[in-house]
């Protein structure tokens, strides 16, 4: 792997994020915005209520019954007192932004709001539901947004009668601490939808990345494709702690079956499960994962995952070692080890080749934005700068 200073690597990240304030060809001007609806109020819909009411706004929040209201608004109150709490804000701010919250399981009170953002479950129909329910309630101008991380945008733009106002704003859990937000751009999405949802995220003092529609837009795109990479190795000799400990070695925080197990499983079982049926049958499929969720190793909440957490510390489990090894006996696979420096090879060309894939298709705009995606949401070392820019000082 070719080495370079880590004072290249982020001269080129703030470079990046100069030139990803540029779109070119969008000209109009972004709506003024006071008010910001947000439908769901969990994990995810209470760190972007956060982060709006940090940045001055008005927050509507939406559930659908009075409890899950009241739950929701204890919720965002509870993340401004830790920051209170954390010596990060003042009581009187932390007042006056409570005073700008209310949550409520009527609606029609989103009509005061002129940019509402779904947080809901990430299933089609559900969303799908909740958007034509508010195309129905709010003012024609009002400006639809979507958090979904794979579902299909313009998809749930078309259950609406206005799909020149509907655009993706996919934020990183906890997304009151992250600062990346891919801001994705519809089929019909208008250019005012399209600047006003960048204005919006930067106003919240996050990094706004533009993509286009495909299924995970650019990080998920990519992290499914070094995930893929991953367990390849896992077929072919490795165990998840030899990957994890070759991508934290790298500069990685965390190894990707220790997030794996941090996020929990199940999230990604039911993805595989609803996708099943478009698989192809001849391709090699992976199915260890599957087969830890079946016994309900859900991660690290389940004190089980890849890993075991027994004591509260994570360790090798020889019981998912020994599914790996059922897993190439039952496909003749002849184990092989691995360097920490031929995995981080691996899993860096496969990152690069999607990276490159996704340019080439038009849902990424720039090398540049594909390294600010990975840095700023999934944990790429900033003193690598990305792995499109690894891949072309590598080529250099």
């Amino acid at each position: 792997m070719t080495a370079f200073s880590d004072t290249v690597a982020l001269r080129h990240l703030l470079l990046a994020e100069h030139a990803a304030s540029k779109i070119e060809g969008l000209n109009a001007e972004p709506r003024a915005l006071t008010t910001i609806g947000i439908a769901g109020t969990g994990l995810m819909g209470a760190g972007i209520a956060a982060a709006c009411l940090a940045a001055g706004y008005r927050v509507i929040g939406y559930e659908q019954n009075a409890q899950a209201a009241e739950a929701g608004h204890a919720r965002i109150t509870g993340l401004i007192d830790k920051a209170v709490t954390r010596g990060k804000l003042s009581a009187e701010a932390a007042d006056s932004q409570k005073a700008r919250l209310a949550t409520t399981d009527d609606p029609a009170k989103l009509a005061a709001a002129e940019l509402v953002i779904e947080a809901v479950f990430d299933d089609f129909d559900v969303k799908a539901a909740l958007f034509k329910k508010l195309d129905a309630l709010l003012p024609p101008e009002t400006i639809l947004a979507t958090n979904t991380s794979y579902l299909d945008p313009d998809a749930l733009a078309a259950v609406t009668g206005r799909a020149d106002r509907v655009l993706g704003l996919h934020f990183f859990s906890p997304a009151h601490i992250m600062r990346l937000t891919e801001v994705v751009r519809c089929a019909e999405t208008s250019d005012e939808s399209l600047a006003t949802g960048i204005a919006f995220v930067r106003e919240i003092k996050k990094l706004p990345i533009v993509t286009g529609v495909s299924e995970g837009f650019v990080g998920n795109r990519i992290f499914s494709a070094y995930r893929t990479e991953a367990e390849t190795m896992l077929a072919e000799g490795a165990y998840p702690e030899d990957i994890d400990r070759a991508m934290v070695g790298y500069g990685f925080p965390m190894g990707l079956f220790a997030v794996y197990d941090m996020a929990g499983l199940e999230i990604a079982w039911a993805r595989r499960k609803r996708m099943a049926a478009s698989r192809d049958p001849k391709a090699p499929y992976f199915d260890v994962a599957d087969r830890l969720c079946e016994a309900g190793r859900f991660g690290r909440k389940a004190g089980r995952g890849w890993y075991d957490y027994a004591d509260g510390k994570q360790a090798s489990d020889p019981e998912v070692h020994a599914l790996i090894d059922d897993y190439r006996t039952r496909n003749a696979i002849a184990p092989k080890s691995f360097t920490d420096t031929e995995i981080m090879q691996r899993l860096l060309r496969a990152m690069a080749q999607e990276g490159q894939a996704l340019l080439d298709t038009g849902i990424a705009r720039h090398p540049d934005d594909i390294d600010l995606v990975l840095v700023n949401g999934y944990g790429f070392p900033s003193g690598k700068g990305g792995p499109m820019f690894v891949a072309s000082r590598a080529d250099a």
